[in-house]
């Protein structure tokens, strides 16, 4: 019973990566059938994991959330805290910009309310404010500059970029450059 347990744990985790890479290169149409054949799984076993879509893009959206909210702990304590605010800026935008259809799916599809994404992203405002005081107080960000702020600046970029990390990552560096303390 334990190793079918473990077995399911794999299976579990295996098929979350490999939605969360098809999400990201095709959105939240990606496929189920593909998914199953990518991560080596029979198309009964993604389903016994997740009964439908919707519960595929809420484990999706959900572990990226998860991942953000703790890279952002995890980078509350660096030396530099401009850099710091930086790459946590830098992977929000990444994974905005490849994975934007998910939230729109799950909204638009009656699976998830606004209060959800709102959840979200009160989630993500709370994880980053640490980061943002530390880089105001270091003077590496405009002291007037919110957490808020920030999360709708890259909200934005991901709406322009869908499906372009590369450019949403250059649009990042523009508003780096206009939020940043004048010298």
């Amino acid at each position: 019973m334990t190793s079918q347990r473990a077995d399911a744990r794999r299976n579990y985790a295996r098929i979350l990566a490999v939605a969360e890479q098809e999400v990201a290169a095709h959105g939240a149409d990606a496929s189920l059938e593909r998914i199953a054949r990518v991560a080596g799984v029979g198309s009964a076993t993604v389903r016994r994991h997740f009964p439908g879509r919707r519960a595929l893009l809420e484990a999706v959206f959900g572990e990226r959330i998860a991942a953000l909210v703790a890279r952002a702990a995890e980078l509350t304590d660096a030396t530099d805290a401009r850099a710091a605010l930086l790459e946590w800026l830098g992977a929000l935008t990444t994974y905005a910009a490849s994975a934007r259809g998910v939230a729109d799916a799950l909204v638009q599809d009656g699976l998830t309310g606004p209060e959800e994404v709102e959840d979200c992203s009160a989630k993500l405002a709370t994880a980053v404010e640490p980061l943002v005081r530390r880089a105001a107080a270091t003077g590496g960000l405009a002291a007037d500059v919110t957490a808020a702020d920030l999360l709708t600046l890259v909200t934005g970029i991901a709406l322009a970029t869908e499906h372009h990390p590369a450019e949403a990552r250059r649009l990042l560096g523009l508003v780096v450059a206009g939020v940043s303390p004048a010298h």
